[in-house]
């Protein structure tokens, strides 16, 4: 771990934080939500030893990476300008795409936006899912779910955080990193004050969490919450990508635990057609047995082999 290199680079008018080690190829990691670059430590290591140039930034309102403080600043035009922005300070034309939960959401609207800049795409627990003209997504998930889903219990500004403050940081992030139910998270007012008591599993060390507080703790949850509470305005700003594809080569995989796979509709999507043919280039889908969510802290080997198995093949 003391061969990551830190650094700062200045980045569509923020500062951004990313951890970066070896040469070669670059695979370009995003992380998801309560995360940081941290979350990719065993891939940075893993495949820079295969000869790549693993590069995971603290996304935009984590981690070192500044946080503007309004959620109109985190729609997916933002995220994927700042890593455009990330590439082009680095000198870097092309890169391989690697994602995960809210990662992964970036990860396809960069393919999305800007596919020339993409090699091919890894991408982990949410699958493709187009944008639907008729309906915004809060009240997409307010119709499948209810008020009380996590996603929807995000959206006041301020509420949460003050949930979240008083369940504590290191109770939050075990919360969320150690869940392994699949069904849909709904959490009534008051849930999130009260954690439940929980033993770690053997992939997530104290350490680890004590690495995830003393950042969250200085940083706050806003900059991750308001990337849920930008989701109805990245959809107004899309509207000009309706029905269009992803064209760069797909791998995705996804764990049989993960509530994002057991979305009404999810499972059918994915392997009866759907996912195909709005991401044409879809190569390999991999459903692994036994894991949840957090799937690149879980199976760290496996989802390593599993990246560098696909990229090396271009």
């Amino acid at each position: 771990m003391e061969k990551i290199e830190h650094t700062i680079v200045p980045t569509n008018g923020i500062n951004m934080h990313i951890a970066s080690i070896g040469t070669g190829p670059v695979v370009l990691f995003l992380h998801g939500f309560p995360e940081l670059w941290y979350s990719w430590r065993h891939q940075l290591l893993s495949l820079s030893s295969l000869g790549y140039r693993c590069i995971a930034p603290d996304l935009r309102g984590y981690g070192d990476t500044d946080a503007p403080p309004s959620a109109a600043s985190y729609t997916a035009l933002h995220i994927v300008g700042d890593l455009v922005g990330l590439l082009d300070h680095l000198g870097i034309d092309q890169a391989f795409l690697v994602g995960h939960d809210w990662g992964a959401v970036m990860a396809w609207y960069f393919c999305l936006l800007k596919p020339d800049r993409v090699k091919a795409l890894v991408n982990m627990s949410l699958a493709y899912r187009p944008r639907n003209p008729k309906r915004k997504p809060l009240e997409s998930f307010r119709a499948l779910f209810g008020d009380d889903y996590y996603v929807c219990r995000f959206q006041e500004p301020g509420e949460i955080e003050e949930e979240f403050a008083h369940a504590g940081t290191a109770s939050i992030i075990k919360r969320f990193l150690t869940s392994r139910s699949p069904r849909p998270p709904c959490i009534p007012k008051g849930g999130f004050r009260t954690s439940p008591n929980t033993t770690l599993p053997a992939w997530l060390s104290e350490e680890d969490v004590n690495y995830f507080v003393s950042k969250f703790d200085n940083r706050g949850f806003t900059g991750g919450l308001n990337y849920y509470r930008a989701l109805d305005l990245t959809w107004e700003l899309t509207a000009p990508w309706t029905n269009a594809q992803i064209k760069v080569p797909v791998k995705f995989i996804v764990g049989d635990l993960d509530i994002t796979y057991h979305i009404p509709g999810a499972q059918e999507y994915i392997h009866k057609g759907g996912f195909r043919r709005d991401v044409p280039f879809l190569q390999e889908v991999v459903v692994m047995e036994g894991a949840a969510h957090f799937i690149n802290q879980e199976k760290p080997e496996e989802i390593s082999a599993h990246i560098y198995d696909f990229i090396k093949k271009f």
